[in-house]
């Protein structure tokens, strides 16, 4: 009866919808985490035409809870929001588009229903992919893409859109608007300071999210001023925590120093004074960092690490696998001091998110997995991108909160995703354990709930199975 009155109520003040008078999905008996404050309650969750209708507890079941034929018992086990990659990459040209199109099985057999993709130069193939799998005619994550990359003319990368002066601003801006993507991603290979600046402030006015790197001839004051939403890695966060970042940025300016040359000074002058205001003010402007810690790890320690038997080599393909190479080559011909001067940077980076997430900084959990980038692979990298902010000193929710949760604030899509609560999109992991007392329990998966499509464990490692290449 209380439960009769309540939803009266909620139909008279608010005009709620009517509760459906069936349920596709129930699951049962399942310890739901609140991913905002981390208490867990035992409930039963209604799904009906992909989005939770009903999340009550036992003793309230509607009429219909006996005749659902699609009941899942999760009694001991440990309810989710699915995970967000929040840095991936599709990407490597027409003849590597089948290959990226079948690490969307690893993404989904990892339990991750929803990445970001952060630019490449496979647009047409992704959206057809996004639409798919919108549609449930693809088994896949939820896409949202930025499209190619922004950048100066010759960039790094193929496929970006050149930006040098306030036409090509637009055009570019308009291209992307007519995809339509999700948001814009700048690249930092060849754009000029002002054509930087001026996108970020062009985006801002069409109210268009933004993220990317960001030219090492910016100071990160001014990105952050222009309205910039994300950083992509830290080696701009620590450049804006540096006590000489003017300086130095004058001397990157005049070309007395590069990129790499920079990284030491930068360093040695990290501020403790200095960050506490630039992450208060990144605080307050909202401004997220997607630190990327373990592709820091992996790229850290090539020279030390041997991957050839890694066992999910066997799910990338020739074609994916030789993209590896130009990093690889890279390590091979770096000096011992190099070297060095990297690990010791990934160790600082560590230090950097920690005191970053302390200081109240939203941090996006993202892998920068795909093509190029050597052995960050697809799926199983978000995982142990949590691990890797946990090591650092990052509690287990603060970690898993860095995937959906935050991920979904910061493509504006929290009305829909990141929470398990009635109306909302239903994709859901269920656990085996409780990932807030070991975040590796992350991995520990027992089903994925993608919209209506359900997949227990031996659906998941027969997904994996048929991703495995054979070249």
């Amino acid at each position: 009866m209380r439960t009769v009155f309540l939803f009266l109520g909620c139909l008279l003040l608010w005009g709620c919808p009517p509760l459906p008078d069936k349920s596709d999905i129930i699951i049962k008996n399942v310890n739901l985490i609140d991913i905002v404050t981390g208490t867990i309650e035992k409930k039963d969750i209604f799904i009906t035409d992909g989005r939770i209708t009903q999340i009550i507890t036992k003793g309230e079941e509607p009429a219909y809870y006996k005749t659902t034929t699609k009941i899942i018992n999760a009694k001991g086990k440990y309810a989710l929001p699915g995970f967000w990659d929040n840095h991936v990459h599709f990407r490597g040209g027409d003849s590597l588009i089948d290959a990226n199109k079948n690490l969307l099985k690893l993404f989904i057999a990892n339990g991750i229903t929803t990445v970001r993709d952060a630019g490449g130069d496979l647009t047409p193939s992704v959206m057809e992919w996004k639409a798919a799998i919108e549609k449930e005619e693809l088994l896949g994550p939820t896409i949202f893409t930025s499209g190619p990359k922004l950048d100066g003319s010759n960039a790094t990368w193929a496929g970006s859109l050149v930006v040098e002066n306030d036409n090509d601003i637009k055009k570019a801006l308009d291209s992307l608007q007519n995809i339509p993507t999700d948001y814009v991603k700048l690249y930092d290979s060849r754009i000029s300071e002002s054509a930087y600046l001026k996108t970020i402030i062009e985006a801002e006015k069409r109210g268009i999210i933004t993220s990317g790197h960001m030219p090492f001839t910016v100071e990160l004051n001014d990105a952050i001023d222009a309205g910039i939403d994300g950083i992509e890695h830290l080696y701009y966060i620590m450049k804006g925590c540096s006590r000489e970042e003017a300086q130095i940025t004058e001397k990157l300016r005049k070309k007395e120093i590069g990129f790499w040359e920079a990284m030491p000074a930068l360093q040695a002058s990290y501020s403790e004074a200095v960050a506490a205001t630039t992450f208060s003010k990144m605080k307050e402007k909202q401004v997220y960092s997607i630190p990327t810690l373990h592709i820091g790890k992996v790229l850290s320690y090539l020279d030390e690490v041997d991957h050839s038997q890694d066992d999910y080599l066997k799910y990338m393909g020739g074609g994916i696998i030789k993209t590896y190479e130009g990093r690889i080559n890279r390590v091979k011909n770096s000096s011992p001091e190099t070297i060095q001067n990297r690990k010791e940077l990934d160790a600082f980076f560590g230090k950097l998110a920690k005191t970053m997430s302390d200081a109240g900084v939203s941090l996006l959990a993202g892998s920068d997995s795909g093509a190029f980038n050597s052995y960050t692979y697809p799926g199983i990298s978000l995982h142990q991108e949590l691990e890797a902010m946990v090591a650092v000193g990052i509690s287990p929710l603060q970690a898993i909160q860095n995937s959906a949760y935050k991920g979904s604030q910061f493509l504006q899509k929290d009305t829909d995703y990141g929470r398990l609560l009635e109306g909302n999109i239903a994709d859901i992991i269920i656990l085996n354990a409780n990932p807030l007392e070991n975040i590796t329990q992350t991995r520990n998966l027992a089903f994925v709930i993608k919209g209506n499509q359900v997949l227990n464990k031996k659906d998941l490692a027969a997904l994996l199975a048929s991703a495995i290449h054979n070249n």
